[in-house]
């Protein structure tokens, strides 16, 4: 490879890096204008670490034999198996010696001393680089603090010193391209994940001025845990997180399934909106996720049941009406959200199913606005007065169908 080839290649990365593109098609491309250029690559495989709630990073495969190779994102790697594969791999060495790149040239009598080296051997691979590319310690997020990469070639000859240097000249720029596509991923993960993907949207979308909301009509759902505070007063310290965390599964997963998003999580306590164009349909939805949301409980319930330890239910408030939805705060801390009376009046309907043990009460207004549904009945469980509301108003709650007699 030339000066030539090289400004070029660098030039396209820099494209793909500012357009953010696709890591994985950055990658993909990146190699294939390497062999398009005369540089006899095989394999490549590019990892970087991410701040997600499940996954440790992301690996970006290419392989000249395999074109479906791609993205895989992988876990944890200080348990288990992935912890002896990852103290045994290059990159570990690299990390522990502060060294930025090995070379072993496996078909012409370097050991296989790292994990799978023996393997892209026995595959026919004669030559393979690792590499390191740090970043500064003011500039990453979380674990992600570096870019590995590793090189491989089957050719017989293995790399040359020209190709190798390279490498060593376009692999920054292409960690460069793929940060700049992971972080972007990383911002909309972490809106996502604290504000719900509705209002991440909006705050990513550059939402972000104090005091700006509009005024939206949607369904609202609160939920809460049944005896919360009584179960979790007899628990060990270390079992409410999981005992909170199966529960708000359930929930979470049943809101979002239906097409809802999650504004707050309030200790047991759970605020979602679902929003339509049409009224009907965004109670439809409420409907949906509540139904969900029993068949999730029913199966939870049944497997701490069998390990033995506390069960609960759901109560939960569904009302609908118009709300402010939008930045409430200080200038240096906002809280995207909904506030109204609307608001208030769904916590008080849902704190009423303690009172007429009910799992779920509905507001006049939502039930005016829901399509009937095909397999309860509506029923009305009389008039009753809502702390801080002025009027009272009549609840329903919903019943099995009654069996006929045939």
């Amino acid at each position: 490879m030339d000066s030539g080839e090289i400004a070029r290649i660098s030039a396209w990365l820099t494209t793909q890096g500012l357009k953010g593109s696709d890591e994985m098609e950055i990658m993909r491309g990146f190699c294939e204008h390497l062999r398009e250029a005369g540089l006899p690559l095989d394999r490549g495989l590019a990892l970087i670490d991410t701040l997600h709630p499940v996954y440790e990073g992301r690996a970006f495969q290419w392989d000249s034999r395999e074109p479906g190779k791609g993205m895989f994102e992988y876990g944890p790697t200080n348990e288990g198996v992935s912890e002896e594969n990852w103290k045994r791999s290059p990159f570990y060495h690299l990390r522990e010696t502060n060294g930025n790149e090995l070379r072993r040239r496996i078909g012409f009598g370097d050991p296989t001393d790292f994990y799978a080296l023996d393997t892209l051997l026995a595959d026919g691979h004669r030559d393979y680089i690792a590499m390191i590319h740090r970043f500064s310690p003011d500039a990453h997020i979380g674990d992600m603090d570096c870019f590995y990469s590793h090189w491989t070639t089957a050719d017989e000859g293995g790399f040359s010193d020209q190709e190798v240097d390279a490498l060593r000249s376009l692999v920054p720029v292409l960690a460069l391209a793929i940060k700049a596509g992971s972080l972007s991923r990383v911002t909309r993960t972490i809106a996502e994940v604290y504000l719900g993907e509705d209002a991440a949207s909006h705050v990513l979308e550059g939402r972000i001025t104090r005091g700006k909301a509009e005024r939206i009509s949607a369904v609202l759902w609160f939920s809460d845990l049944q005896n919360y505070t009584r179960i979790t007063e007899s628990l060990a310290p270390d079992e409410i997180i999981p005992f909170l965390n199966d529960y708000a599964d359930a929930v979470i997963t049943s809101i979002h399934e239906a097409g809802g998003n999650v504004l707050k999580l309030i200790g047991d306590g759970t605020l979602a909106i679902f929003k339509a164009e049409e009224r009907e349909d965004a109670c439809r939805r409420a409907l949906d996720a509540e139904r969900r949301l029993r068949g999730k409980l029913a199966d939870l319930n049944a497997r701490r049941a069998m390990e033995g330890r506390p069960t609960t239910e759901v109560y939960l408030g569904l009302h609908i009406g118009d709300v402010f939805y939008g930045n409430i705060g200080s200038a240096d801390r906002l809280d995207f959200t909904v506030i109204g009376p609307a608001v208030n009046e769904v916590s008080r309907i849902a704190s009423l199913c303690r009172f007429v043990d009910r799992t779920v009460v509905m507001s006049s207004p939502f039930v005016a606005a829901a399509p009937p549904p095909g397999d309860r009945e509506v029923v009305s469980i009389g008039r009753y007065a809502l702390r801080g509301v002025k009027l009272a108003q009549e609840l329903f709650t919903l019943m099995p169908v009654p069996e006929t007699d045939v």
